[in-house]
């Protein structure tokens, strides 16, 4: 998430969180070295640092959970966008038939 390295856990590569995730799956919390596994399957980052990037994503799941983030409306549900269309299409296909 965009908000992890907002928020003073550094600059983070989408390559590094996908490591991480893949980590974190791996490596449950009682997996012995746990955070040491995980850094050093992250790469390029510390132990302090994946565990404050670990806090800050539990951190950002209960705000999901308790709905204090909003869902994204992302127009369009599926694999194909026939049959769903969304505002901003509408209003475009409105216009062009003035």
């Amino acid at each position: 998430m965009a908000s992890m390295s907002s928020r003073g856990s550094g600059s983070w590569t989408a390559k590094q969180n996908k490591a991480f995730e893949k980590a974190l799956a791996l490596y449950d919390k009682d997996t012995p070295d746990r955070w040491h596994n995980v850094a050093k399957a992250v790469g390029g980052k510390t132990v302090e640092e994946v565990k404050r990037h670990y806090e800050i994503l539990v951190e950002d799941i209960k705000h999901i959970e308790e709905g204090l983030v909003p869902f994204p409306n992302y127009g369009t549900t599926g694999g194909s966008s026939q049959g769903n269309v969304n505002d901003e299409e509408k209003r475009m296909k409105n216009l062009k038939l003035r």
